[in-house]
């Protein structure tokens, strides 16, 4: 006893410590500490990041000089006596924080020195905005418009151009499964996603084929430090969405490992059902018909990282590597009308995903500031239609005949690499790379049951400091592909700093490479005759955009103006045309443009930010040509956030508001007469409220969706191969309320602070 009490005494004698508080006595984590001893002989300094409780205690004895520093912080200089503790109160500073951005970079850099513009969702928006898969993220942002398919799921278009245009990544590895030329963006789960990268314009010089509207990455969070982890998520909304994940990271010396899954539910939604779901009894032979199909996902990540794989005793040093391997499964039940006279049996479809894919990246850093990446995945994608005749009175369900199942195979082996320098002093920094892609489709409506498309590929920029404000950067594409001939892709992208401005411009060269579907399609059955055409030919693509952002920082208020604008020319357009009778086939036919100006407000406080964006998108009328119809067509889009912080109570409010003004188009009718297709108008309004528990341990968060009531659009249009004119659009299923709870747990927080003394 006498042990433990002289220990404690002398411990409390010599240790000092100091607590780092926001002015709201919230504790600063990672605040930067620089102790000073002024009574050691030989002056020595110390420096110490404080924990997680804002602490840090002092290394030293006696009279010692702390300078304490932190992002959004200002610095403090202040001294510490002897057997004296401090608590200091750090004040916000306001200033414009970059983004770290990787998409099209030599290496990790913030936003504002790189070459491209790049728009970044950060984490803590995709949580503010309560989003479950890329649809949700992507639908409040500026210059993009989501469409909905109730059975193909939703797609995206950029700068007016449509989804088979849009390069969808992850890490870096393509997304394969295009259904309709389109990837369903509410398969792309975000619960494992940090942030996510948007660059509008080709990319095709660094990434290839569909990347000619735009390019979006989604970077997924990596283990960082020694800790363990696990987090776990539900959500649930009142439209019929419920969903549970969770994941588990733990570490092992320079290994790290992760494991996570989920499954996502929705239960079918019909315009006649209550704003509230509590009485789920439905009468079979009336209600089982939903126009938004019940739905059910699951997941499931392995990931691990290391140092040095299997190079322990090479000379070949500084390898990071790291694999990960997930599966995604999905049902959609589509539940047919009873049918006449009698309501006795029903025709049901099942259309079930499978997604696995599988990658392994290395990266090493070298002294002389040059770095290596190389990439190696598969990337696996299967859907299958079932299609079953149901007895409604037994309940028996039969399968119907071999013309109404389809099962289609996709597969990908993809191996890229880069070797890039990045050194900031030097005027001249570069990248070479390869980039090789095979693919092939199985099913019953291709060609000969299988085909398959190869494609090889270097490209090669660099860039210059011509001057110390302006950076060049001009990059070429020369690619080889078996099934047709690839065109030379040229780049060219600069960078002017004037001032408290920032200028952009740039041409692009971008290219669609036609689809397996496009070269070998062959499906006819008593209601379609579509088949491929092997002679396709590359879409090529002429960008020019231009872009300028100013930032002024006034005390505790950072302003920021942008503006751009962009002109897209595309030649060859593959359309789907009546090729001989009522046969369809695709062909070369169309041209196609867009062009477009935007002009965005941002405004950020210590405890707001707002943003204010307008957008006006101009499409062409290809019938202009001949006819006296106007050149293009123009649609406005206007979009609002803020964000409300109360740092003192934890507390985040957010509000999204998006219109999307309507879309005109052309076309001649089965007559030959001219006539004016549209999609109208209409407005969305998100609210969220985050509130967090035990610094951050647990999160809640309650919001509402679609707040005003968008449900289905007027639509008026051509009726096609695949579709009528129905007269309506599926935009939503009506307002919604939601809630979350995210739960993190990390093992850190749980350790007791080890002191260290040095005399």
């Amino acid at each position: 006893m006498l042990f433990f009490s002289s220990f404690f005494s002398s411990f409390g004698q010599g240790t000092t410590y100091v607590k780092v508080i926001d002015s709201y006595n919230n504790p600063v984590s990672n605040a930067h500490v620089q102790f000073t001893c002024l009574e050691c002989k030989n002056i020595n300094i110390k420096s110490i990041l404080t924990d997680k409780d804002g602490l840090v205690f002092n290394p030293f004895y006696g009279t010692t000089e702390i300078y304490i520093s932190c992002i959004g912080f200002k610095s403090i200089l202040d001294t510490l006596y002897s057997n004296t503790s401090k608590n200091i109160v750090l004040k916000y500073e306001m200033f414009d924080i970059d983004e770290v951005v990787v998409t099209a970079q030599y290496s990790q850099k913030s936003s504002s020195k790189a070459v491209h513009k790049v728009k970044v969702i950060n984490r803590k928006k995709i949580e503010s905005l309560g989003a479950v898969n890329l649809r949700d993220v992507l639908t409040n942002e500026a210059n993009v418009r989501i469409t909905q398919d109730n059975i193909l799921g939703s797609s995206t278009s950029v700068q007016g151009l449509s989804g088979q245009n849009i390069k969808i990544l992850i890490d870096g590895v393509p997304v394969i499964g295009r259904v309709g030329g389109n990837i369903d963006l509410s398969q792309i789960n975000i619960n494992d996603i940090d942030r996510i990268e948007i660059i509008e314009g080709p990319l095709s010089v660094e990434y290839g084929t569909n990347a000619l509207a735009g390019t979006i990455n989604l970077i997924t969070k990596k283990s960082s430090g020694k800790n363990n982890k696990l987090n776990l998520n539900s959500y649930y909304e009142t439209a019929g969405q419920s969903n549970i994940d969770g994941g588990l990271q733990f570490n092992r010396k320079v290994y790290s490992y992760s494991l996570s899954g989920g499954r996502n539910f929705f239960d079918g939604w019909n315009i006649t059902d209550p704003f509230l779901k509590t009485d789920l009894k439905k009468i079979a032979d009336s209600s089982r018909f939903n126009a938004w199909k019940p739905k059910e996902q699951k997941f499931m990540k392995f990931a691990c990282s290391g140092k040095n794989l299997f190079l322990k005793n090479s000379i070949i040093k500084n390898i990071n590597y790291r694999f990960s391997s997930d599966y995604f499964k999905e049902k959609i039940t589509n539940k047919g009308y009873p049918m006449a006279p009698y309501n006795e049996h029903a025709y049901d479809d099942n259309y079930n995903t499978d997604r696995w894919s599988s990658n392994l990246n290395l990266n090493q850093t070298n002294r002389n500031n040059t770095k290596l990446n190389l990439i190696f995945a598969y990337n696996y994608f299967r859907r299958q239609k079932n299609s079953y005749r149901i007895d409604l009175t037994t309940l028996e369900k039969k399968l119907r005949g071999y013309l109404d199942q389809d099962t289609t195979i996709f597969d990908l082996y993809m191996a890229r690499g880069t070797y890039s320098s990045f050194n900031d002093s030097s005027k001249f920094n570069y990248s070479l790379g390869y980039d090789v892609n095979v693919e092939s489709g199985k099913g019953k409506r291709i060609k000969q049951k299988v085909q398959t498309i190869a494609d090889a590929a270097l490209f090669s920029s660099i860039e210059y400091q011509w001057l110390p404000n302006l950076i060049l950067r001009p990059g070429i594409r020369y690619s080889y592909n078996t099934s047709y001939k690839s065109p030379l892709t040229p780049s060219f992208n600069l960078k002017y700093n004037l001032n408290k401005w920032i200028f952009r411009g740039s041409y692009s060269s971008g290219f669609r490479a036609p689809s397996i579907k496009d070269l070998y399609f062959d499906f006819v059955d008593s209601n379609h005759d579509i088949q491929g055409n092997p002679n396709l030919i590359a879409e090529t693509s002429h960008n020019f955009s231009f872009s300028a952002v100013k930032t002024i920082i006034n005390g505790n208020k950072v302003f920021k103006i942008t503006g751009l604008g962009f002109y897209n020319d595309i030649d060859n357009l593959i359309t789907l045309a009546i090729s001989e009778g009522t046969a369809y086939s695709y062909f070369n036919l169309d041209k196609f443009k867009t062009l477009g100006a935007q002009t965005q407000f941002e405004i950020t406080m210590e405890k707001w930010k707002a943003i204010l964006t307008g957008t006006y998108t101009g499409s062409y009328n290809s019938l202009s040509e001949n006819l006296e119809v106007n050149r293009f067509s123009y649609s406005p889009e206007l979009r609002s956030n803020v964000t409300y912080n109360l740092k003192k109570y934890n507390l985040n409010f957010s509000g999204f508001c998006k219109y999307s003004g309507e879309v005109v188009g052309y076309y001649i009718d089965g007559n030959d007469s001219l006539q004016q297709n549209f999609l109208d108008d209409f407005t969305t309004l998100d609210l969220t409220i985050i509130k967090g528990f035990w610094k951050n341990t647990l999160k809640w968060t309650i919001g509402g969706k679609n707040l005003l009531n968008v449900k289905n659009i007027v639509s008026q249009g051509p009726s096609g191969v695949h579709s009528s004119n129905s007269g309506y659009v599926s935009m939503s299923w009506g307002a919604s309320i939601f809630t979350a709870i995210r739960i993190n747990l990390d093992a850190n927080r749980y350790k007791k602070v080890k002191v260290n003394k040095d005399e």
